[in-house]
């Protein structure tokens, strides 16, 4: 039997419309997270009892023990009739912030021809992690002059050249941004995000030596990947954009070379 084989290869243009994909899905991921969050919420938890309570009482649903066992039953269908209408409530309030984040994030520039602008700086990459053939992730490091910069693309933004290539300046930036990093939630217990992660850094800062930097942005709706990010050295370094409905803080990561250097060698 032929065991299954890891890999970590670049990506190529044919893998373009799945890296969008994957993006747009890791965006809108943690929807999911703070759904649940709320339904655990204490607060979420009362709200639904009073006004499934409030139902029960106009529509004089309390148990009735003259009807017998199924009499006290009759209070069930305001409590679940209630959760519905609380569920579809939490995730309408959750969805803004993420849709938008999403949007954003799949107009940027990076997204537009992915080899081409992962390839203005030698530091740079996106790469695709594979196990025996399937997808467990990617990660894309940006490294361009263009690492900080967030802007989206916009009519006419984008200038190609004769032969259609699309024209970006080259160079290295002193910090390089981490743009996306995902792996599918079945491998994550196995730390694969680890693996991509020390690839990435390791090209990073072997490749250039003016890199001086990473920066990340993590989520506390995505652990996986802020723990994974602590595990490689990066320490915070400032306060992000707060999300959803709880407006949860998104925190900024850096590592430097002499911190990323220290690193036992895994």
């Amino acid at each position: 039997m032929i065991e299954s084989v890891a890999t970590i290869r670049p990506v190529e243009a044919s893998d373009q419309k799945r890296i969008r994909f994957v993006v747009g899905k890791a965006e809108m991921e943690p929807i999911a997270i703070a759904n649940r969050k709320l339904y655990s919420n204490p607060l979420v938890i009362s709200l639904w009892i009073g006004v499934s309570c409030v139902f029960i009482e106009y529509m004089n649903w309390w148990p009735k023990p003259e009807h017998g066992l199924l009499g006290y039953l009759a209070p069930l269908p305001a409590f679940g009739a209630l959760s519905v209408v609380l569920m579809f409530a939490i995730d309408w309030l959750n969805r803004w912030d993420f849709d938008d984040r999403s949007n954003h994030v799949l107009r940027r520039p990076d997204l537009v021809d992915i080899p081409t602008y992962y390839s203005r700086s030698p530091s740079s990459g996106c790469w695709i992690l594979e196990w025996g053939g399937r997808f467990v992730g990617m990660i894309a490091l940006d490294a361009s002059p263009d690492a900080d910069a967030d802007e989206q693309v916009t009519p006419g933004s984008v200038k190609k050249d004769r032969s259609g290539q699309v024209k970006m300046t080259k160079g290295t930036a002193k910090v390089a941004t981490i743009r996306h990093f995902h792996v599918e939630e079945p491998y994550r217990p196995a730390g694969m995000q680890n693996d991509l992660l020390s690839y990435a850094l390791k090209h990073a800062f072997t490749v250039d030596p003016k890199l001086e930097g990473v920066r990340a942005t993590a989520s506390p709706l995505r652990a996986y990947i802020s723990e994974s990010l602590k595990r490689h050295g990066f320490r915070h370094e400032k306060k992000g954009a707060r999300v959803g409905a709880l407006r949860w803080q998104n925190s900024v990561y850096i590592l430097d070379r002499a911190q990323w250097a220290s690193l036992p060698t895994e």
